[in-house]
């Protein structure tokens, strides 16, 4: 079902969605989450289809704050508000509220979004596009526990991620960071079949890719040791080295699809290593609503201690790759890879 709501308000919302609910014979509320997403008319379509396919797994109210900007000054003056619902099978496990926000009221969403919050549930703020310097700071990242970025999206990623470090807040995390969750996973599991001290590492990826920087820090981070970082065509992480006393460690992803675990003494083995979806990517980081200390420490470890990338250097064909460029991670931090997987 959908309803179209024109100059409306946020207690008209509320009552439109309660007379909703009811004729189509479900009156209680499920849901368990109240998901903000923060976008514009271009990027709308997309973060709508993936926050409602990750509601199948997470039960929520999606409420999309799009800020439409007006092109007079006189229009400028005008506050109005129009809304969209959609309920039942138009709005996945959950129900939907898109607000277009018009003239002086785009600068107070959160006044709009407020009442319209699901009482005693936890509030997510998802910014899929042009994030705000420091979210915990937003009038509309104040409202939430969790607040999701994507520094992939913006213009300069690697300065992105150095104003995520600055500005970092228990609850905030960033997509970049959840799409090596299973790179992390399997390079632990790794480490657990063949346990000794890593001497180095190298990230291999392509140039701009946040995620390749993020994987490479954690590394360093985690481990303390030297972590080169080097430029291939991608599609996005194609290969990770680590040097150990045993021998090397290889898991090489050459298609974005299928990768290859090379390691001293076993055969090689085929791991699916897929490029995950948005609604994947959403639906994991909505399964936990607690501060991610990993993310922080890796993120705050800072890209520039990694020194400048260079070119590929056969990371994945089993040859020794070159020494590390620029500055090694402290060598004080040893922990266990197993441990520092797990968000």
């Amino acid at each position: 079902m959908k309803i179209d709501l024109t100059e409306t308000t946020s207690s008209k919302i509320n009552q439109a969605l309660v007379s909703a609910r009811r004729s189509i014979g479900t009156p209680a509320i499920g849901m368990v989450l109240t998901l903000v997403v923060v976008t514009d008319e271009e990027n709308a379509y997309d973060a709508l289809k993936a926050a409602s396919d990750s509601s199948r797994e997470h039960p929520s109210r999606i409420i999309a704050v799009i800020k439409r900007v007006s092109r007079s000054p006189r229009a400028r003056r005008d506050a109005r508000l129009d809304a969209e619902l959609r309920v039942g099978s138009d709005a996945g496990s959950g129900e939907t509220v898109v607000l277009r926000l018009h003239g002086e009221l785009a600068n107070h969403a959160q006044s709009v979004v407020l009442p319209l919050l699901l009482p005693d549930a936890p509030v997510v703020v998802w910014w899929p596009e042009d994030a705000p310097a420091d979210p915990a700071k937003d009038p509309l990242g104040a409202l939430a526990q969790r607040r999701i970025t994507d520094t992939y999206s913006a213009e300069h990623p690697l300065d992105e991620l150095a104003v995520r470090a600055a500005t970092y807040q228990p609850g905030d995390t960033d997509l970049a960071w959840t799409r090596i969750t299973p790179w992390r996973s399997m390079l632990a599991a790794a480490l657990d079949q063949q346990p000794a001290e890593v001497l180095s590492a190298t990230v291999e990826g392509e140039s701009d890719n946040p995620s390749c920087e993020l994987l490479a820090m954690w590394l360093a981070d985690r481990l303390g040791v030297p972590v080169e970082r080097t430029l291939s065509g991608g599609p996005g992480l194609t290969a990770v080295r680590m040097e150990t006393k045993n021998g090397a460690i290889v898991l090489d992803r050459a298609n974005g699809s299928l990768a290859t675990l090379c390691m001293v003494g076993q055969p090689d083995r085929s791991v699916a290593l897929k490029r995950r979806e948005t609604a994947e990517l959403l639906a994991e980081e909505l399964r936990r609503l607690d501060p991610d200390n990993v993310y922080a420490s890796t993120v705050k470890f800072g890209v520039e201690r990694l020194g400048g990338p260079t070119e590929a250097s056969d990371v994945g064909s089993g040859q020794k790759a070159s020494a590390p460029a620029g500055a090694g991670a402290p060598a004080a931090k040893k922990a266990a890879a197993k441990k520092a997987a797990s968000k």
